[in-house]
């Protein structure tokens, strides 16, 4: 199938598939022409990594996922580090996202908002000193 039909039925846009390719997440076949031939194993493929990638792994956790998932011999103690790993980071994340609007909301509970100048939003960006 071409890349359009592949595509489709991914639920991925053709540009991300050609990027994909590009990185050697997927290597499809090519055509006498040169067009791409996308199988059906390469149409799973895509849906694995755009699945993966939906919750936020790397390019490179991908690559080793899908290796993981090629490998038959796997353990799923390696599979299980990297989503601990992946986990990890995006509870990282959360804190500092939570921090970050605790300080933005105690600003903005601060600030009068009226007709005055001073504003306590503008006096913590601003550069102590």
């Amino acid at each position: 199938m071409n890349i359009k039909d592949a595509s489709a039925r991914a639920g991925l846009p053709a540009k991300t598939i050609r990027y994909y390719e590009e990185v050697g997440l997927i290597r499809p076949l090519r055509d006498a022409n040169g067009y791409r031939a996308f199988r059906e194993s390469d149409v799973h493929k895509l849906g694995f990594l755009g699945r993966a990638r939906a919750l936020g792994f790397t390019i490179e956790d991908c690559r080793v996922l899908l290796s993981l998932y090629e490998d038959q011999s796997r353990a799923s103690a390696d599979v299980k580090e990297i989503a601990q790993k992946h986990l990890a980071q995006i509870s990282d994340k959360i804190a500092a996202l939570q921090a970050m609007q605790a300080t933005l909301s105690h600003l903005v509970a601060c600030c009068h908002g009226d007709d005055r100048p001073d504003c306590p939003i503008l006096a913590d960006l601003a550069p102590p000193g």
